[in-house]
């Protein structure tokens, strides 16, 4: 039997290098992956709590609070009290987070495209597909519940 576990490695590292050069390239400050990353889930997700975002990557708190200070001090990403509880911190993007994430967003998909481009019609279904099953398999016994 193949070794699944050196299957996902690689794949694991070589979307990350996608990923690395789009913010090395893209974007025109210097932003890593994990910042990325948040900037993809505030984005994604409607006025979202820190807790909210760092429990959706996987981010103990400390690191991330770090992560969202450097984004805030960036001017990417604006921390907001909630209205009916000070201790929680809303997040949302400025106008310049949400053109960094929209031009990362653009790159990565342009990216993924030309690797896709390589893979026939049924094949690129099939990859695609696969991974909707797969991430639909993860979230019922490998994802904590929020």
């Amino acid at each position: 039997m193949e070794n699944v576990r050196n299957i996902f490695q690689i794949l694991s590292r070589n979307f990350g290098l996608l990923n690395e050069q789009c913010c090395d390239t893209c974007c025109g400050q210097e932003i890593s992956i994990v910042q990325s990353h948040i900037l993809y889930e505030v984005n994604r997700q409607h006025n979202p709590s820190m807790q909210e975002i760092a429990g959706a990557l996987g981010i103990d708190i400390t690191t991330f609070s770090r992560q969202v200070k450097t984004l805030v001090d960036k001017s990417l990403v604006k921390k907001t009290p909630h209205p009916d509880d000070n201790r929680i911190n809303i997040l949302s993007l400025t106008p310049e987070g949400l053109e960094m994430e929209n031009n990362i967003n653009f790159t990565v998909n342009a990216q993924l495209q030309g690797v896709l481009s390589k893979l026939s019609e049924f094949e690129k279904e099939t990859v695609i597909r696969s991974i909707k099953l797969l991430n639909e398999a993860m979230k019922q016994c490998c994802v904590p519940s929020k």
